[in-house]
């Protein structure tokens, strides 16, 4: 069989299938239900420095081949994720050698840096920096949207990290490869794309929107080919390694980013359907490779490309 190990950013990865921010919980919640000698790292729920509540009103609706949500960042917090998490995730990376990967965001360039400085002095072997957060100081705009923000707020995370850091982009941006120039011209170790979709549901019984902020982020299958198409952009427009999510359910959907040009994928909203997900994905991932011919998943990296 083809042989899944590989490496992100010089940490050595079991697979290159990881669970996907706010789809695995910390990891623990999937132990019962998922070989992790199979899974190559978990990110965790989203953190903002000082935790908060999230949305109210609906959260989850499923639409034919998605899921929308509207959580809010619903979070415990950095220091709180430090001290009681934190401990757990590193237990799982004892046990089966899966990386530790910690999301962060925040609403102004303040939270950010002193979340980031927080992480840096932890356990945690990856920080993915999540740019998709309004920004409060400028009227509400996501980071994520203009690569001068993007650019901005990278940079100055990085001043305060050591660690690996790898920026997860929104779908919202303005241009995607500028966007990943930018990020990377300030510091970005990695990249991580698609975070979800803005989309919209009525409620025709109630004759309103489902969700109370009107907008909610949609994943699933249904944005798989968008989210394939900006990965193949970021992996042509910088030098450095570009992490592939956004409706990736089959080893097969794995396999199409990586010949994209993927270093690692994330499984998110699948894990919600089937808790084996991310597991199921490696495996099929590695029979794909086996029945092409690929001994290793380096071999099927960007074969696409030409």
């Amino acid at each position: 069989m083809a042989d899944l190990k590989t490496s992100l950013l010089g940490i050595p990865l079991n697979s290159p299938v990881l669970g996907a921010s706010g789809t695995a919980g910390y990891g623990p919640e999937y132990e019962p239900f998922v070989d992790y000698t199979r899974v190559g790292g978990i990110c965790g729920k989203g953190l903002t420095l000082h935790g908060q509540f999230g949305n109210e009103g609906e959260r989850l609706y499923e639409t034919p081949a998605g899921l929308m949500n509207s959580i809010g960042l619903q979070n415990p917090g950095v220091e709180h994720f430090i001290a009681v998490e934190l401990p757990k995730m590193l237990a799982l990376k004892q046990r089966y050698g899966i990386a530790v990967i910690a999301n962060l965001g925040g609403h102004d360039e303040d939270e950010y840096v002193e979340g980031a400085r927080l992480l840096d002095a932890s356990g945690v072997d990856i920080i993915e920096l999540n740019i998709s957060c309004p920004n409060v100081r400028a009227g509400g705009m996501a980071y994520g949207v203009r690569a001068e923000a993007a650019g901005t707020v990278t940079a100055m995370v990085r001043r305060v990290c050591q660690k690996p850091l790898m920026v997860k982009l929104s779908p919202q941006a303005e241009n995607i490869p500028d966007m990943c120039r930018a990020v990377e011209a300030a510091g970005a170790d990695a990249i991580s794309l698609v975070n979800t979709f803005q989309g919209c549901a009525i409620d025709v019984y109630k004759r309103r929107p489902v969700f109370d902020n009107v907008f909610a982020g949609l994943s699933g299958p249904a944005i798989r080919p968008i989210a394939l198409r900006m990965v193949w952009q970021a992996a042509g427009a910088v030098r450095i390694p570009v992490v592939g999510l956004g409706g990736i359910a089959t080893g097969r959907d794995a396999l199409e980013f990586i010949m994209a040009g993927a270093a690692a994928v994330q499984v998110g909203a699948a894990s919600f359907a089937d808790p084996r997900a991310m597991q199921t994905v490696a495996e099929e991932l590695e029979a794909w490779l086996d029945r092409l011919g690929f001994q290793t998943v380096d071999e099927a990296r960007g074969a696409a490309r030409g």
